[in-house]
């Protein structure tokens, strides 16, 4: 936890994307006066993001026992009753509403439980286009939400359907962003590559990267969050292949790679989809590096069906792997499928993680020598710098730099997580 002026205390839990709103959450808070009190911001994606959240709550009202506790995000969006069932709860928000004006506002005659149907929601909210910012680089919540319903995932009943921030919007946004001197802007969203298709005409991904990449020429770095591989447009691809402003690192949702478990998950690709996929975009920027998420022991799942998402880190080649051992989410089809045994489970994911830990050094040792312009990230005397390179790959220096700055490297080695760099070459970025 964080103290702030307003002793007003924002616990974060999950994906990088609460992390962001967390702080649209803090700046509501502070516009709306609240004070003494603490705002969970859930996560729903696993049963033990729920659980370490109840147990963060109870721990919060011993600590604190006359601040306000809030719950917010995720899982408060899917079951509101077993939060406001907790003694130690004051409020529960629902997500459309942890943003809004007057969220934290008092207000008895609305109850303790103010959730509304997220299917409901159909506009873009304006926080959607505000730049959320960290020390080195910026990020744009372009879309928000998802109109696919993967057997595994109970997210979309958190987060509602699919909305897009509008494109003149986000130019707009990346615009003022980088004429406060941010270097990098990251766009990000739920379902990143489903931008658009609730906007009239149904512009691309791709189209608005174009846009974004023509209209702030000024930008030098612009990179995309985590891509569904069913949903990369011809226009994406032109921009990797013509513009190297944006960044040549896609992180790919695939979650498996045997075709049975792909199917069975409801996912909208094959594995040849996959394969081709990083064919077709190494073809045009050979440069590119991937990443994937990948869950290990999904129900139904034999041996043979584990070996060929196994086989899939080496074949597609990925260098960054988030690995996930399956957790069944009440109400979602998996949870009723067969399941795999939880120590298998646990091995399998294991087997995974060893065989990512493998490619990742693969990847650094083909850095090795080489001169990387990276985005100073930390830039600590004491404990090192780090940096980001264009592909991800993250960079551990020594040596005078600035947070924010876009510095050259030279690679001299890694130590299996990243690459070792001298002190950076001095040489302006374009």
């Amino acid at each position: 936890m964080s103290g702030e002026p307003t002793d007003v205390d924002i616990v974060t839990f999950g994906c990088r994307l609460n992390a962001y709103e967390s702080e649209i959450i803090r700046k509501q808070a502070a516009a709306d006066g609240l004070s003494d009190a603490v705002v969970f911001n859930t996560c729903a994606v696993t049963g033990e993001a729920v659980r370490q959240a109840r147990q963060a709550i109870r721990k919060a009202r011993r600590e604190r026992p006359g601040a306000k506790l809030i719950v917010t995000g995720c899982a408060a969006q899917i079951d509101p009753a077993a939060f406001a069932a907790m003694a130690e709860v004051d409020l529960v928000l629902g997500n459309a509403e942890k943003s809004q004006a007057g969220a934290y506002l008092p207000k008895p005659q609305a109850g303790r439980v103010r959730v509304n149907d997220i299917m409901s929601v159909r506009e873009t909210a304006g926080h959607l286009v505000d730049g959320l910012k960290d020390r080195a680089r910026a990020y744009v919540e372009v879309q928000n939400g998802c109109d696919h319903r993967c057997t595994f995932c109970i997210i979309p009943y958190g987060r509602g359907n699919s909305r897009s921030a509008p494109a003149g919007e986000v130019v707009e946004q990346v615009r003022r962003l980088a004429a406060q001197g941010y270097r990098e802007v990251v766009l990000t969203g739920v379902d990143v590559t489903s931008w658009g298709a609730d906007l009239p005409g149904a512009p691309t991904l791709g189209q608005l990267t174009a846009r974004i990449l023509k209209l702030v020429p000024e930008l030098p770095r612009l990179r995309l969050s985590s891509i569904d591989a069913a949903e990369i447009d011809a226009d994406l691809l032109r921009c990797l292949a013509e513009e190297p402003r944006l960044m040549p690192y896609l992180h790919l949702s695939l979650q498996a790679g045997d075709d049975m478990i792909l199917k069975r998950m409801k996912r909208r690709h094959s594995r040849a989809d996959a394969l081709r996929l990083v064919a077709e975009v190494r073809a045009v920027r050979p440069d590119t590096a991937f990443g994937a998420d990948l869950i290990a022991g999904f129900p139904t799942e034999t041996e043979a069906m584990f070996e060929n998402t196994l086989s899939l880190v080496e074949e597609a080649g990925l260098s960054f792997l988030h690995v996930f051992p399956y957790s069944p989410r009440p109400g979602t089809p998996a949870a009723r499928m067969p399941a795999v045994a939880k120590p298998e489970v646990k091995a399998r994911a294991a087997r995974l993680r060893a065989a990512g830990e493998a490619a990742l050094g693969r990847h650094l040792d083909r850095q090795v020598g080489r001169r990387l312009m990276g985005l100073v990230e930390r830039a600590d005397p004491k404990q090192g710098g780090l940096a980001r390179a264009e592909d991800f790959t993250e960079i551990a220096f020594t040596g005078p730099a600035a947070v924010g700055e876009v510095a050259a490297f030279a690679v001299t080695g890694h130590d299996g997580r990243r690459v070792l760099a001298r002190v950076p070459v001095l040489e302006a970025a374009e």
